[in-house]
């Protein structure tokens, strides 16, 4: 998963200071106040968070300004990222379920037209 859409980015358009947690928040799917929060937790609880974050800021890429197209596909990547089987998994099952749509309409449209019928069965 090298796409674009599946790499942790530092998020400037949300930020507060460098766009870290907002980046995560992003790439992970969590609401950014719980991450602030849990840095804050792990700055007073811990030494290394704070130079983590600042490592983190300088060597992260900053997002794209057009990497999603609108909300929904954000969250479709989010949930790519988080559980890629299970959203492929996902998109099998409405393929299936498009693919059994697609069968009944075209059973529909054979069994009214013969000619139609008598065509396909030529190209068989």
């Amino acid at each position: 998963m090298n796409s674009p859409r599946t790499t942790l980015y530092r998020d400037k358009t949300n930020a507060k200071l460098m766009g870290v947690c907002s980046g995560i928040a992003d790439y992970t799917g969590v609401n950014v106040l719980w991450i602030r929060l849990a840095l804050i937790v792990l700055i007073f609880s811990t030494g290394i968070a704070l130079p983590a974050y600042f490592v983190a800021g300088l060597l992260l890429n900053k997002k794209p300004a057009h990497l999603y197209v609108d909300h929904d596909e954000q969250k479709y990547w989010q949930r790519v990222r988080q559980n890629p089987k299970r959203t492929a998994r996902e998109i099998r099952g409405k393929m299936k379920d498009v693919d059994r749509r697609l069968a009944d309409v075209e059973t529909f449209y054979v069994t009214s037209n013969p000619r139609l019928n008598a065509e396909i069965e030529r190209l068989r």
